[in-house]
């Protein structure tokens, strides 16, 4: 990793949380999830989430650490692990998929190092955040995780481009959001872009109507994740991003 750019204390603090983000890694697959009960044991604040299909997810990642190496990480909740045809949507470009449905920041910083650091990215794109909303958490405690992220990532390397992701407009009734969590979250999003160098791009004019509401097509029925539709101009916006960075 590279520090050479880094005040003392600062390397101590980045030191510190890699440590703490990712224990000793082991030979033969990643380091499990500590329990959700121990608070201690998980880096970051806010809300803790071990579903029971995850450690297969990043059993499954592990297989292909050698095959992803120097790709473009895309990592995150289910808005990336359900993007099923994301290789398709960047043709000529080395892309590897890091995202589990259901995921937090918290939980995304424990797993960063192994899951995404390992490979020396090319570059990444972040999209962490809904779940935390979903289970009511401050959107300030939910940026101070994902500015960890990215402090990381900067350590490892100063230049990696990194594409930050909103959360997208949601309407589920099923899992409301605390009034104007999403908004502020996404606001709290572009500063922190603007601080850490990192892109943002927009996530929401694309999918909303001049009045605001979701585009029904590109939305599956739980108004919340996306739809091939949804996809397609996902990937058209992400895109637009990679031909600013220079990534091609």
């Amino acid at each position: 990793m590279r520090f050479s750019n880094l005040p003392l204390l600062g390397l101590i603090g980045l030191t510190s949380l890699l440590f703490t983000a990712a224990p000793h890694a082991r030979a033969d697959g990643p380091t499990p999830y500590p329990p959700k009960t121990d608070e201690a044991a998980w880096p970051g604040k806010g809300p803790i989430r071990v579903m029971d299909w995850m450690p297969d997810n990043r059993a499954s990642f592990w297989t292909r650490r050698e095959k992803d190496q120097g790709a473009v990480v895309f990592v995150g909740s289910s808005m990336i692990g359900n993007w099923k045809n994301l290789t398709a949507a960047f043709p000529g470009l080395k892309v590897a998929n890091r995202g589990i449905g259901g995921d937090v920041s918290r939980g995304l910083l424990f797993r960063f190092k192994e899951d995404v650091l390992d490979l020396n990215p090319r570059a990444l794109v972040l999209a962490i955040g809904s779940n935390d909303l979903s289970a009511h958490a401050d959107p300030a405690v939910v940026i101070g995780n994902v500015a960890a992220i990215i402090d990381l990532a900067r350590a490892h390397n100063p230049a990696l481009p990194i594409v930050l992701c909103p959360v997208a407009p949601r309407e589920n009734p099923k899992a409301p959001l605390k009034p104007g969590a999403l908004e502020d979250y996404n606001a709290r999003l572009v500063s922190l872009g603007a601080e850490k160098n990192a892109s943002v791009p927009d996530l929401r004019t694309p999918f909303v109507t001049p009045d605001g509401k979701q585009i029904p097509e590109y939305f599956g029925a739980d108004r919340m994740h996306l739809s091939p539709a949804g996809y397609e101009k996902l990937g058209t916006v992400i895109g637009a991003e990679f031909t600013k960075l220079g990534i091609k």
